[in-house]
C-alpha cells in the first residue's frame, strides 16, 4: 500500500472533505447500502463547525486526500451526558479510487490512537441500525454493541435509529 499520512484537517481541506463525503455517499447505494448518507447533505460549514468544537482528521496517500474522519469529545445526541472517558468517531470515509483495501481500518486505528493519547479509555461510534454491513465491520474491528439510539437527529434529514458501539482501549 502507498504511504498513508494522517494529519489534522485545516481550512484549506474543506472542499476535499466535502468531496470525500459526497463520493462515499454515492458509493453506498451502488453497493447495496441505503439510507445512510446522501450527496450534498454536508457542506464546508459542517466540517468548519466540527473543527471548531472537535477534530477532523485527513489521510493523504501520494499527496492527495485518501480518507478522513471526525473525532468528537462528546456526543450527547446519541449517548446522552457522559463522563469524559471516550472519544466519538464520526464519518469515517475513504476514497475508494485512491486507497487499498484495509485503509478504513488503518484510519480507525489512527482515531483510536488519538483518543488514547488524549487520555481517554474508550472509543465510541454509532452507525445506522439497518446497515448490517457497517455494523459487522465495526464489530470485526473489536467494537461491541452497547445499545440502540432511536430517533437520533440527522443533519438535513429525518431522525434515524442507530446502533451504539464501544471499544475499550488498552
Amino acid at each position: 500500500m502507498r504511504d498513508l499520512r494522517v494529519r489534522p484537517a485545516a481550512e484549506g481541506d474543506l472542499a476535499a472533505l466535502v468531496r470525500l463525503r459526497d463520493d462515499a455517499a454515492r458509493w453506498m447505494p451502488a453497493h447495496g447500502i441505503t439510507g445512510q448518507w446522501r450527496p450534498g447533505e454536508l457542506d464546508e460549514d459542517h466540517f468548519r463547525r466540527v473543527m471548531a468544537r472537535g477534530e477532523v482528521w485527513l489521510a493523504e496517500a501520494d499527496g492527495r486526500p485518501a480518507g478522513a474522519w471526525e473525532l468528537w469529545w462528546e456526543d450527547e445526541d446519541a449517548w446522552g451526558p457522559q463522563p469524559p472517558v471516550a472519544g466519538y468517531v464520526h464519518r469515517l470515509m475513504v476514497d475508494r479510487t485512491a486507497t487499498a483495501p484495509g485503509t478504513g481500518r488503518l484510519l480507525l486505528t489512527a482515531a483510536e490512537d488519538r483518543v488514547a493519547r488524549a487520555g481517554r479509555t474508550r472509543v465510541r461510534l454509532d452507525c445506522l441500525a439497518t446497515n448490517t454491513r457497517l455494523n459487522a465491520y465495526y464489530q470485526d474491528a473489536g467494537y461491541h454493541v452497547v445499545g440502540v439510539k432511536e430517533g437520533k437527529p440527522q443533519p438535513g434529514g429525518p431522525a434515524k435509529s442507530f446502533t451504539l458501539m464501544e471499544k475499550r482501549l488498552g
